[in-house]
């Protein structure tokens, strides 16, 4: 793992890409406790999550509801850039929440939902410091900057950032997981289907023009090439995290501009839905229940419970090393849907290529028993799509270079890190 402090600073050279990322159409902030519910690592299917109660309003937190913490009892709080139930990050995240309840002994658990990066979340974060919560998760990477400057005040807090590059080593740590690896997969579904449909173009909705993006979309294109080499994809930037208008609207330009299958980065379901309006399939992403319609191929998602879990009681027994913890798909918090135990294929997959599923399932299966893994999802030979090589046959990248662009100022093992795009996209990278 990565063991560079001097992060932090170069950190900020990526926030202000990320900082109107709260986007629009977000309901009322809210807080509440993280009710219990069903075990979200078992259940196939959407269900409805339980509805936020309304709560105070906090006058040290710019209106944000500050909930209360249990005495006698270990608190996590949890805050989330979108709502607890839009269909995929957000939502993925709060069941992750409601399984630490279930699994860890002696343990409160409450969220707040709809914050935005900047300002208004070092506030949420200071309150819930203050209130006396032990644990305290920020689920979106422009909450880096404003939770590290909350762990320096409150020493004895532990914070863990999703999606970040930053950590002190002491009580603010970084946690991801190499989703790379259930995109790749799905490229190579999406690449199949594309050939069977006589139309080798495909598209991605990509949020932020930060390493994270780019590397889930190469990893897209990197798939799609092993089942459809002569298959394209074109990019659209959305510049936010979760906003189903704007969501839709790119969808549908890239369906309209020729697109067979389109990818999202985002935190909803609307590709799916779009899809369906024009008879062509998309491809979800974070929750296992956003492949809900017809026209959804399948949806990468996350399983957080059991990671957020171990950590808590980790942080609980003192043995928790906060750092750059990165994650693979032998850690069962990575699926693909369709593809796990008691899951069926959607009607997109079930008639592709034989020999394609065969090779998605051997591959998933290997990446499972921790045998394959994010390193061997970008082994050379690699191409990027102005026709230099990017890695040599054998070579692998390491993962600094999976987070970093060049002005970074780190040791990556090619120089242009993680700032290309693979063969096959038609894009070109934002300046």
């Amino acid at each position: 793992m990565r063991k560079n402090v001097t992060r932090l600073s170069m950190f900020a050279l990526i926030l202000m890409l990320v900082l109107s990322a709260c986007g629009g159409g977000q309901s009322a902030p809210v807080a509440t406790e993280a009710p219990a519910g069903g075990d979200a690592t078992e259940a196939p299917v959407a269900t409805e999550a339980p509805a936020a109660t309304e709560a105070p309003v906090a006058e040290d937190a710019g209106g944000f509801q500050i909930p209360d913490v249990e005495d006698g009892k270990f608190n996590v709080a949890m805050v989330l850039i979108g709502p607890h139930d839009d269909g995929g990050w957000s939502q993925a995240h709060y069941e992750g929440l409601v399984y630490i309840e279930e699994n860890v002994p002696n343990v409160h658990t409450a969220y707040i939902e709809n914050v935005p990066e900047g300002a208004d979340s070092e506030q949420v974060f200071r309150s819930l410091s203050r209130k006396g919560f032990n644990l305290i998760f920020g689920t979106s990477f422009g909450f880096g900057d404003p939770m590290a400057a909350v762990a320096e005040e409150f020493p004895d807090v532990m914070f863990i950032h999703l999606t970040g590059i930053a950590s002190n080593e002491t009580n603010f740590g970084n946690l991801m997981g190499a989703m790379e690896d259930m995109k790749y997969l799905a490229g190579m579904l999406a690449g199949a289907r594309a050939k069977a449909d006589g139309n080798p173009k495909l598209g991605y909705m990509a949020t932020f023009p930060i390493p994270e993006e780019i590397r889930l979309g190469n990893a897209i294109a990197l798939g799609m090439r092993k089942t459809c080499p002569e298959c394209t994809m074109d990019v659209r930037w959305l510049n936010t995290w979760h906003d189903p208008i704007i969501e839709k609207e790119a969808a549908a330009s890239l369906f309209d501009a020729g697109a067979q299958v389109v990818f999202t980065g985002a935190d909803t379901p609307a590709v799916a839905d779009v899809a369906q309006e024009k008879g062509k399939w998309g491809v979800t992403y974070d929750w296992y229940g956003s492949c809900k319609v017809d026209a959804c191929l399948t949806a990468p998602y996350w399983v957080w419970g059991p990671v957020y879990s171990a950590i808590t009681e980790e942080v609980i027994a003192g043995t928790y090393k906060p750092g750059w913890q990165y994650f693979d798909a032998e850690t069962g918090a990575l699926g693909l849907y369709g593809f796990m135990e008691g899951q069926e294929m959607q009607p997109g997959v079930k008639d592709l290529d034989p020999e394609v599923l065969a090779m998605v399932q051997e591959t998933l299966a290997q990446m499972l028993a921790g045998e394959f893994t994010r390193f061997d999802v970008f082994t050379g030979p690699i191409m990027d799509n102005q026709g230099n090589v990017v890695l040599p046959e054998g070579q692998s990248l390491q993962q600094v270079d999976l987070d970093a662009f060049p002005e970074f100022g780190l040791p990556c093992s090619i120089d242009v890190c993680m700032k290309w795009w693979a063969e096959g996209i038609t894009a070109e990278l934002p300046q």
